[in-house]
Formats: structure tokens, C-alpha cells, sequence
């Protein structure tokens, strides 16, 4: 594992995140990875907080990291353990993962799936038949997902804490 590589990504992401997105290290090492998106606005998942974990292996850059989600989400491309299909989360053939892919981009990709799920390569096909076939059945039942496991009044998330968070480090950055 290239330990500069990721303390480099990891203070830019911590110094500059992407809109939406937060980061803080679970050990000194830069292994593990916790990761808060704040669902977009005009989706399912607008102001929920969702919580991913990151794991990084010794042969990370050259594998993908390993992420899921902590916090359920309802989404065709994330099963109830919160396995996540994003093709850059994979190895070529199947994958598109490439050693010149950084934590930010990825963390970006994820970002754009929950907004833009791939509905063509599920892990819940029901969902992504649902999602194809019944968009307004989707949007309810993500909707209410949100609302019971990423809101601020849910056990699992403060959004309050990520935003504050978020306007902190952008702050420290002026």
C-alpha cells in the first residue's frame, strides 16, 4: 500500500471534499475509511446522511478499495449487507478499476450511482425492476427509507453533525 499515495488523497479530501461528502480516518494507519454523502437534492435520498465504510487494502492503488454502506439505502445497486455494484469498485475484465482512479473519484462515482442507479446490473433486482417499471413506487418506498435510516431523527445518522462538518473544513480552507 502506498501510505503517501493515500495520506495525500486523504488530506484533500479532508482540506477540499466534494460537495456533499465528508471523510475522517478510522485508524492511523489510513485502512479503514468513514464516509458520510448527503443524498442530492431531487432525489429519494435528498437530506439523508448515509453512512459508507472504506477499506483499503496493502495492494491498494493497484486493487480497489472495498466499500459498503452502514446505513440501509434503498437502491438497486445496494443489497440489505450494503455491498455496493459500481464498476470501479471491480478489477478488469469485469471492472473498470485502474491504479489512476483517486478515493475522491470514487467517492464521487458513488455519489452519482445513488442519484443515477444502473438498473441494468442490480444486486436487488426486484428494486431494479421496480425502479424501470415503477419509478413513483421507487421514489415512495427510497424515500421512506431515507427518512427511517438517514435522517436526523433517525438512530443511524445526524445531519446536522455532516453539514456542520462539512461547512467547518470548507471554512478552514478560506
Amino acid at each position: 500500500m502506498s501510505k503517501v499515495r493515500i495520506q495525500r488523497e486523504y488530506k484533500k479530501l479532508a482540506e477540499t471534499p466534494p460537495p456533499g461528502i465528508t471523510c475522517v480516518t478510522k485508524d492511523d494507519n489510513f485502512k479503514v475509511l468513514e464516509i458520510s454523502i448527503i443524498g442530492a437534492a431531487g432525489s429519494p435520498y435528498e437530506n439523508g446522511v448515509f453512512h459508507v465504510e472504506l477499506h483499503l487494502s496493502d495492494k491498494y492503488p493497484f486493487e480497489p478499495p472495498r466499500m459498503n454502506f452502514v446505513t440501509p439505502i434503498y437502491h438497486p445497486n445496494v443489497d440489505t449487507a450494503g455491498r455496493i455494484c459500481l464498476d470501479l469498485l471491480k478489477m478488469p475484465p469485469k471492472g473498470s478499476w485502474k491504479p489512476t482512479i483517486t478515493l475522491e473519484g470514487l467517492l464521487i462515482a458513488l455519489q452519482s450511482l445513488m442519484t443515477n442507479p444502473n438498473p441494468e446490473d442490480p444486486l436487488m433486482v426486484n428494486i431494479a425492476e421496480e425502479y424501470k417499471y415503477n419509478l413513483p413506487e421507487f421514489n415512495k418506498k427510497a424515500m421512506e427509507w431515507t427518512r427511517l435510516h438517514a435522517s436526523s431523527n433517525s438512530s443511524t445518522s445526524n445531519i446536522v453533525e455532516v453539514k456542520e462538518n462539512h461547512n467547518f473544513l470548507n471554512a478552514a480552507n478560506v
